[in-house]
């Protein structure tokens, strides 16, 4: 790993951020050979061909796995599933620490990938010929894994955000279409309260990433960072969008016109299906929560509906982003050109990718899904036949402009999880928390070494 006495203190701060101070190098094995990792919990085809470890974490990933091994002599994939999100996470820090213990490839979703390329972590894949696949992305997804001309990740899912909502609580307290616009929102909410009706959504503190993304709709820009320009960092988390996004749920709260809950535990899913909930502002891949593809194991099907997301100005719609994992190769792999080769294709070939949305609930990425006939006109069980695809997610993945994330974003996601709790217990107003939160940051940006603009 490059260092320089200029470069911030980034490799104590994710210690911090993720808990890792006191934990210790090591190897879990599959990263253990670099010419030929034999820890793998799929079968290896060709056995004399380079074999490429990767963490990873999707449900289908044993038939990815299979899909891609059968289909390549010349590289094979050795896979080992190290935990899902934050564990792995960590995992792969204590290996970026002690530089062994990483695996070739490893998953990661975009919103972290910054906190690790800030370390020299991953490689830069146009070299490798990443721009061969950028065609199949949108450019969103390909802003999300990319800085200038480099390449950190290929994508694979993301999660484009609508308004769910149930049909039988709609057509029972007489709201007649979906809100269009956040003020609309709030006065259905209103509406259905005073009609003795269930709360129409939730504020939940333990989802920072789908606020930020809200605070983005209304036009906020809480990071611009560039790794061509490692120690410098501007940060606005004290802007008006901010401070109106964070006002508009507070008082939603406030005014028991939404839950306060934590979101996907099993009480939270239970109260869903059962009707607690109006709606739910989520992902394409929520669903799978609500049928048993994700925790709570509910079976609900036919009275939901999904509408595009509220705007705060119609007539200038922004679409937002909240999930999606991609590819990356560490810069411990021995041998980049084949990693970078399973980066670009695993995931990527028809069969895996049908089988992700068809069975796993994923929203690919991949254009060549997104225009696919079968794709674009699949009626959802789930939304009563609705052609939710066509209707609502593919234009919102569409119209998805990218994101800038910070190089610490599990922390900054703590401090606004921080926030919203002292929001929901009526201990701070939305300007306020914006406030606070946008010193609290600058100030641990100072502390790791950046200069803050």
């Amino acid at each position: 790993m490059r260092t320089s006495k200029n470069l911030p203190a980034f490799v104590t701060a994710v210690a911090v951020v993720l808990g890792l101070s006191a934990c210790s190098g090591g190897d879990d094995g599959a990263g253990a050979s670099r010419a030929k990792p034999t820890n793998c919990t799929n079968k290896i085809v060709h056995e004399d061909a380079t074999r490429v470890s990767v963490w990873a974490w999707y449900p289908n990933m044993a038939k990815v796995v299979d899909n891609f091994n059968n289909t390549h002599t010349d590289v094979q994939v050795c896979w080992t599933n190290a935990g899902q999100g934050q564990p792995q996470y960590e995992k792969f820090q204590t290996a970026i620490s002690a530089k062994k213990g990483a695996p070739d490839v490893v998953m990661l979703e975009s919103d972290q990938l910054v906190g690790f390329e800030i370390q020299d972590a991953l490689v830069d894949l146009a070299p490798f010929g990443a721009d061969t696949v950028k065609k199949n992305f949108s450019e969103g997804a390909w802003k999300d894994v990319s800085q200038g001309t480099a390449v950190y990740a290929i994508p694979v899912d993301g999660g484009p955000m609508a308004l769910i909502y149930r049909t039988d609580v709609f057509r029972k307290y007489g709201i007649t279409a979906p809100p269009k616009t956040w003020p609309e929102y709030a006065a259905a909410a209103a509406r259905v309260k005073a009609a003795g009706g269930p709360v129409f959504g939730d504020f939940g503190s333990n989802v920072p990433a789908v606020t930020t993304a809200l605070m983005m709709q209304k036009g906020a820009q809480p990071f611009g960072y560039d790794l061509s320009d490692k120690q410098n960092i501007t940060i606005k988390l004290d802007d008006q969008a901010t401070k109106d996004v964070l006002t508009f749920w507070g008082d939603l709260a406030k005014n028991g016109l939404v839950g306060k809950e934590d979101q996907f535990t099993t009480d939270y899913i239970s109260g869903m299906v059962g009707g607690k909930y109006a709606t739910y502002v989520s992902a394409a891949w929520a669903p799978g929560y609500l049928t048993g593809a994700g925790v709570g194991g509910g079976t609900e099907k036919g009275t939901w509906a999904v509408a595009p997301l509220p705007q705060w100005d119609p007539a200038n719609p922004v679409e937002v982003n909240w999930g999606g994992s991609t590819f990356a190769v560490t810069s411990q792999a021995s041998d980049k050109a084949a990693a970078a080769k399973v980066a670009m294709g695993l995931y990527a070939d028809e069969p895996s990718l049908t089988d992700g949305w068809k069975s796993q609930t994923i929203f690919p990425l991949n254009t060549g899904v997104l225009t696919s006939t079968e794709f674009v006109d699949a009626r959802s069980e789930f939304f009563n036949g609705q052609t939710a695809n066509r209707d609502v997610y593919i234009p919102a993945a569409n119209a998805y402009r990218g994101a800038v994330y910070s190089p610490f974003t599990v922390y900054y996601y703590a401090q606004l999880q921080a926030q919203i709790v002292k929001l929901n217990a009526g201990q701070t107003t939305g300007a306020q928390a914006a406030t606070d939160l946008h010193d609290e940051i600058v100030k641990y940006a100072k502390t790791q070494g950046f200069t803050v603009r």
